[in-house]
């Protein structure tokens, strides 16, 4: 049975392949094989850089064909590495392989034994899977993301002036406005954002033990942690970790997923609250032709992209989460139970990127009701018994706190004529009295 999106047993490569498939071009098994090749080639590259002796007589020249390795990977070439992987069992190991075959037919027979030379497997791996991350970052989650946050911004201005009645415990609370309320999550998130970006992209470069074992025993003169140092962050762009074991200590890896978790947690956070917000009639949704909402109910909308954000950001976060907490634990010089982990490094982020586009949507669709604003203000008067308190402990009004205790705490209905009596059977003068009078629940929203 060929695989399609109907038979796909994971939803990001079904229902939903449409809008993650641009996070194959780094987390595919393809993808994988291509970042190895391309890590092998300018690891070769930079050895004939280095000078050492056997490769004096390599025609230097040929570099761009030796790029073009990677540079025109095709899907066929990456099946035939896995025909390779047939007979080794091993994946690195089939790459390496492959590589000496386009060696061959590039008349370079002669220095097929510095492929891989000296390295073991997790040398490779350990550089070409945060380098994929490090593309997908910039490729793929950061454009996603600034659009998500530029949306967010957008509405935060639109509704800048929006007074709102506040709600702490569920309770009516001292009135904001809907712009500021918006404008919390474009801070929090940018801060996340920030520290995102002074997380480094780590890799490990050294051998079998991250010693530089076999390099040091062939060519003792040369100094091989300098040279590691700058291939890995030069040649690559990543940020060389040393000393490690025979893997990366992935501490800077799980820094990542953790900041990512963060800024999916503040999203999650936004999606309850406009689904909310749209329950209390608050915003109205864009009725799309066609589109149903029930298939039992025929008047209902549902807010479905809050909901489809905040169920996929709840499965990438429990992968983040799982992640974060693994891969930096390992036995010894190391174990497998990283490598299998790794290879479920693209489920999170293709999680994550239906959720900003789901939140994004549903955004999108809001239609701001201010009726329904004005009215729960006017309907809560209450709670400008703050502010009157406030104002007469400055003016030291004897307990002022407890007297709109009295006044509010009732099951009366507190509206704008109560609070007016209210404040004429205060002993104050009349100016003061004049400024309690002022104080509606559309106009106390702060600064």
């Amino acid at each position: 049975m060929s695989l399609n999106k109907l038979n796909a047993i994971s939803p990001i490569d079904g229902r939903y392949r449409g809008k993650v498939e641009k996070l194959a071009d780094y987390f595919s098994e393809e993808a994988l094989i291509k970042y190895r090749v391309h890590v092998e080639i300018e690891y070769f590259i930079a050895l004939c850089e280095a000078e050492l002796p056997q490769l004096s007589g390599f025609d230097n020249s040929k570099f761009d064909a030796l790029r073009k390795i990677y540079l025109d990977f095709s899907s066929e070439d990456a099946q035939a590495i896995k025909e390779i992987e047939k007979t080794t069992n091993h994946d690195v190991k089939a790459v390496e392989y492959f590589i000496k075959d386009k060696f061959d037919a590039l008349n370079l027979q002669e220095f097929k034994e510095f492929i891989h030379f000296g390295l073991t497997s997790q040398d490779i791996n350990n550089t070409a899977i945060p380098l994929s991350i490090k593309d997908a970052m910039n490729d793929v989650y950061v454009p996603q993301y600034l659009e998500l946050l530029s949306a967010i911004e957008k509405l935060a201005e639109d509704w800048a002036s929006i007074p709102m009645l506040a709600r702490t415990h569920g309770q009516p609370a001292s009135p904001t406005r809907l712009g500021k309320e918006i404008s919390v999550y474009v801070v929090r998130l940018k801060e996340q954002f920030n520290l995102l970006n002074d997380i480094p992209s780590a890799a490990k470069f050294g051998g079998a033990t991250g010693n530089y074992n076999a390099h040091k025993v062939a060519y003792p003169k040369t100094d091989w942690q300098a040279f590691g140092q700058k291939f890995v962050q030069e040649k690559l762009g990543l940020h060389h970790s040393f000393p490690t074991t025979q893997i990366e200590h992935y501490d800077h890896m799980a820094a990542l997923f953790d900041t990512l978790k963060r800024i999916n947690t503040i999203i999650l956070d936004l999606d309850r609250d406009f689904w909310t917000y749209v329950s209390m009639d608050y915003f109205k949704q864009k009725i799309k032709a066609g589109e149903v909402g029930s298939s039992a109910m025929p008047h209902k909308v549902n807010p479905i992209d809050f909901e489809n954000s905040e169920g996929n950001i709840g499965i990438a976060n429990a992968i983040f989460e799982h992640l974060s907490a693994k891969l930096p634990v390992s036995r010894l010089q190391r174990d497998l139970t990283d490598s299998t982990v790794l290879r479920n490094v693209g489920v999170p982020f293709a999680h994550t990127m239906i959720a900003f586009q789901s939140t994004l949507k549903g955004l999108g669709k809001l239609l701001l009701n201010k009726e329904k604003f004005e009215q729960d203000l006017e309907n809560n008067w209450a709670v400008v018994a703050e502010a009157i308190q406030t104002i007469l402990r400055r003016e030291a009004y004897p307990n002022p706190y407890e007297a709109l205790k009295g006044l509010t705490r009732t099951n009366e209905k507190i509206n704008q004529n109560s609070i007016a009596s209210f404040i004429d059977t205060l002993e104050v003068s009349e100016a003061i009295k004049a400024e309690l009078k002022a104080i509606t629940p559309s106009n106390y929203t702060g600064i």
